[in-house]
C-alpha cells in the first residue's frame, strides 16, 4: 500500500506562452521520465502529443504523467494555457490538491495567469509560483513579484533570488539556506554547483530572507515571539511554517529561472515536495445527494473507505475511449464493478492504466489519492462520480460555461455524412465546453464553442483525425433576448372537442429581471383560484417557452413571471392544459414586454509594441470597442478593451497586419449587453432571412 503522504497531485498552469509545457519536460527529464528532452518549437514536447498542439505549439488539451523525485510520486497535468480551452485548467483544477503556477519573467501577470489564478481561489489549490523565461530581454523578477501582489491580489513568499538576469542569468540564491544554485552553460540541468552568494549580493539577500522568515514565523505563535525576542528559527521549523501557510492559501512560496536553459528547476520540484499538500491534507470533496443538495458528509481521501471517484476528462484515441478519474476514498480494481450515480447504473472496470502523456503502464489497482485513466467506460461522462454500489454518494459536480459562438458545418459527401454524427459524439465526451444541435428547420448541424481558434481546432480534428471533410460556414454569435418593461396580462385557454375539454385562465405579471438572474416564476394566487397542484405546470410551460425569445429566435434571459390570478373547471382544467395556457400567454405579452436583443460582450487583451498603440486603439473603436485601461510593460503595451463579439471575427489577422506581426491578443465571455438598435435590426433581418431560406 503507498503512503499518501508521499503524493502529490500537481497541475502547471500559466498564461499561453509562459513556459508551461517547457517546465513540464525539465521535470520529466529531472525525475529520469524521460531521457531526451523534447522542445515545444519543435512539435515534440512529451505532454503536447495531438498533431495540432505541435504544429501551432501550443497546448489545447491538459496531459497527463507522473514521476519520482526525492522518493515521492508526482502526479503532474500539464494544462493548456490558451482561454477558448480554459475548461481544461477548470477541470484539471478540480481534481488537483496542488499548482505550479508559471509566469514569464518579461510578460508578467497576463490576462490567462489572472483567470487561472481566479479558478484556483475558488477550487482552494495551494500553490507555488515559478517565474519563468529570465534569460529573456526584459525579463525583471522583482516586477513580476508586485505584480503578483496588484494584480492577483497575493502573497508572494518570495524563496530564492535571481543571480544575474537577461544573458547574464546563471543561477539563484536560496534564501532558506544562503547557498547559489550555480548552473553551466552545458544546458544539463544536473549541471550545477552549490557555493557561497555572490558578495555584491549579500543585503538583498538578507533583506529579503528577512521579510521571508517574517511571513513565515506568523503560521506559529511560538516560535513569532521567539523570533521578535532576537532568536531566529531552525530551517525545519522555517519549513514546517511555510508548509503550513502554503496550504491554508496564506501566501504562495515564489522561485525562478529559466526552464529553456534547465536553471532553476530542481528548487521548484523540490517545493512541491515541501510545501504542497499530499491528498490527505487537503479539504475533502463535499458529497451531494441525488438531488443536488449537500449532505453534509465529505469524500475523505482513506484507501479503506467505500469507493469515491469523480471521472474529469474524457479521451479518445487509438486504444478506444480513456476515462481520467481522480479517486477520493476507496480502492478500484480491475473486474470490479462501480455505479455511475448520474445514470444510475453499474459499470464494470476493464483495463486500468497510469498514463505517461499517451503512453500507458497497465496497472491491477490504484487507490485513494491516485489519478488514472480507465480504458472501455461506456457512459460515463466528464464530471460523472463512480462510486461503491452498496455506498451511493455524489461528489460535487463541475460547472461548464454556455458557448457563446457557434458554425454551421456540413458533410461533403454521404460517406462522411454517416461518419459525422459518430465522431461529433466522442468530442462532445472529451469536451464539454463543445456542443452540437441540429437545426430542426434547415437540417444544418451546428457547433457551438467558446471562441474561434476552438471551433477552428475541432474542425481540423474532424479532418484529421477522424478523416472527415466538411464545409464550414461563417461563425454565427450566440445572441440572447430579454425583455424592458413590466406588462400585465391575462390569457384563457379553452379546448372543447368530443370527451372531456380543457379548461386553463391565468392572470400574470412579465417584469425584467436583473442582469444574470436568469429566469425566476413566483405565485402569489390565494384563495384556490387556481389550484397549487398546477403552479408547476405554468412555471414548466414559461420555462418551456424561454428558449425561443420573440424577436428572433434566440433563447431570452434575465425575466420574471408572477402568477396572480386566474379560474379553473373542476373537470376540465389539467395540468397540461395550465402548461399550454403558459406557453401561449408567453407568445402573446413578450412582444408586449418591449423585447431587446442581447449580444454576448468579451474582454479583450493585446498586446502591441509602443508604435502602434494608436493604430489598435483606433482599430477597437471601429469595433464598438470601450477601452478599459492600458498599461506600458517593458516589450509591449497592455490594452484591456471590452468588444461585442460579433465585430471581432478575423481579428487576428487585422491585428498582425496593424503590428507587423508583433501584436498577441486575447479574449474570454464577459457578460450579455443590450445590442445597439441598428445592429439588433439588421441580425434579427439577417436570422429571420437564414431561417426562412
Amino acid at each position: 500500500m503507498t503512503d499518501l503522504a508521499a503524493y502529490r497531485n500537481i497541475g502547471i498552469f500559466a498564461h499561453v506562452d509562459a513556459g508551461k509545457t517547457t517546465t513540464t519536460e525539465r521535470i520529466l527529464k529531472l525525475t529520469g521520465k524521460i531521457h531526451k528532452t523534447g522542445e515545444v518549437h519543435d512539435g515534440e514536447a512529451t505532454t503536447d502529443f495531438m498533431e495540432q498542439e505541435q504544429e501551432r505549439g501550443i497546448t489545447i488539451q491538459s496531459a497527463a504523467t507522473s514521476c519520482e523525485w526525492d522518493n515521492h510520486r508526482l502526479n503532474i497535468i500539464d494544462t493548456p494555457g490558451h482561454v477558448d480551452f480554459t475548461i481544461e485548467v477548470y477541470r484539471s483544477l478540480k481534481v488537483l490538491d496542488g499548482g505550479i503556477g508559471v509566469f514569464c519573467g518579461s510578460g508578467g501577470v497576463e490576462p490567462q495567469s489572472e483567470t487561472n489564478w481566479r479558478y484556483a481561489n475558488e477550487s482552494e489549490v495551494a500553490r507555488v509560483i515559478f517565474v519563468n523565461k529570465l534569460d529573456r530581454m526584459g525579463a525583471d523578477f522583482y516586477r513580476v513579484v508586485k505584480q503578483v501582489e496588484d494584480v492577483l491580489d497575493a502573497k508572494p513568499l518570495v524563496m530564492v533570488l535571481p543571480i544575474g538576469i537577461e544573458d547574464d542569468f546563471r543561477g539563484v540564491v536560496d534564501l532558506l539556506t544562503r547557498k547559489a544554485w550555480i548552473w553551466d552553460e552545458s544546458g544539463d540541468p544536473s549541471a550545477y554547483t552549490l557555493e557561497e552568494p555572490p558578495a555584491d549580493m549579500d543585503d538583498v539577500v538578507e533583506e529579503w530572507r528577512e521579510k521571508l522568515i517574517e511571513m513565515a514565523v506568523e503560521q506559529d505563535d511560538d516560535l513569532l515571539e521567539q523570533y521578535l525576542e532576537g532568536n531566529e528559527p531552525s530551517v525545519e521549523d522555517l519549513k514546517r511554517c511555510i508548509r503550513k501557510g502554503t496550504i491554508a492559501l496564506d501566501f504562495f512560496p515564489t522561485y525562478c529561472g529559466s526552464a529553456f536553459k534547465n536553471k532553476g528547476i530542481q528548487p521548484v520540484l523540490n517545493a512541491a515536495v515541501d510545501f504542497l499538500p499530499d491528498p490527505t491534507e487537503v479539504t475533502p470533496q463535499p458529497e451531494v445527494d441525488l438531488e443536488g443538495n449537500e449532505s453534509g458528509e465529505v469524500a475523505t481521501v482513506d484507501p479503506d473507505r467505500p469507493l469515491r471517484a469523480l471521472a474529469f476528462k474524457i479521451m479518445d484515441d487509438r486504444f478506444g475511449a480513456l476515462t481520467f478519474i481522480r479517486i477520493y476514498s476507496g480502492k478500484l480494481e480491475k473486474g470490479m464493478t462501480v455505479l455511475n450515480t448520474f445514470t444510475g447504473k453499474t459499470e464494470r472496470i476493464g483495463r486500468i492504466v497510469e498514463m505517461h502523456a499517451d503512453s500507458r503502464e497497465e496497472l491491477d489497482s490504484a487507490q485513494a489519492g491516485d489519478i488514472v485513466a480507465v480504458i472501455g467506460m461506456k457512459n460515463v461522462q466528464t464530471g460523472h462520480t463512480l462510486c461503491d454500489p452498496k455506498n451511493p454518494a455524489t461528489l460535487e459536480p463541475m460547472v461548464f460555461p454556455d458557448p457563446v459562438i457557434s458554425i454551421a458545418v456540413a458533410p461533403k459527401d454521404k460517406a462522411a455524412a454517416e461518419k459525422l454524427g459518430i465522431a461529433l459524439g466522442k468530442m462532445i465526451k472529451e469536451d464539454p465546453s463543445f456542443r452540437m444541435e441540429t437545426d430542426v428547420d434547415s437540417g444544418e448541424t451546428i457547433l457551438k464553442g467558446m471562441g474561434e481558434l476552438h471551433l477552428d481546432i475541432k474542425i481540423d480534428i474532424l479532418r484529421r483525425t477522424h478523416s472527415i471533410d466538411v464545409d464550414v460556414g461563417k461563425p454565427q454569435v450566440a445572441y440572447r433576448e430579454t425583455i424592458t418593461q413590466r406588462t400585465e396580462d391575462v390569457y384563457t385557454h379553452k379546448k372543447q372537442t368530443g370527451g372531456s375539454g380543457q379548461f386553463a385562465k391565468i392572470e400574470y405579471t412579465i417584469e425584467p429581471g436583473e442582469p444574470g438572474s436568469g429566469y425566476e416564476f413566483e405565485s402569489v394566487v390565494t384563495g384556490g383560484s387556481v389550484p397549487r397542484e398546477f403552479w408547476p405546470a405554468v412555471d414548466k410551460g414559461f420555462k418551456k417557452s424561454m428558449v425561443k425569445g420573440v424577436l428572433a429566435g434566440f433563447p431570452c434571459l434575465d425575466f420574471k413571471v408572477t402568477l396572480t390570478d386566474g379560474s379553473y373547471h373542476p373537470v376540465d382544467s389539467s395540468a397540461v392544459a395550465y402548461e399550454l395556457a403558459a406557453a401561449a400567454a408567453y407568445r402573446q405579452s413578450m412582444p408586449k414586454a418591449g423585447p431587446q436583443l442581447m449580444e454576448p460582450i468579451m474582454r479583450v487583451d493585446v498586446y502591441t509594441p509602443e508604435d502602434h498603440v494608436g493604430d489598435v486603439i483606433g482599430d477597437l473603436n471601429r469595433r464598438r470597442g470601450m477601452i478599459k485601461s492600458q498599461d506600458a510593460g517593458t516589450t509591449s503595451v497592455h490594452i484591456n478593451a471590452e468588444c461585442p463579439l460579433s465585430q471581432m471575427f478575423g481579428y487576428i489577422g487585422d491585428l498582425r497586419t496593424m503590428t507587423s506581426g508583433r501584436g498577441q491578443f486575447s479574449m474570454e465571455f464577459l457578460h450579455y449587453m443590450p445590442c445597439p438598435k441598428n445592429v439588433a435590426d439588421e441580425v434579427i433581418k439577417e436570422t429571420l432571412a437564414r431561417e426562412a431560406g
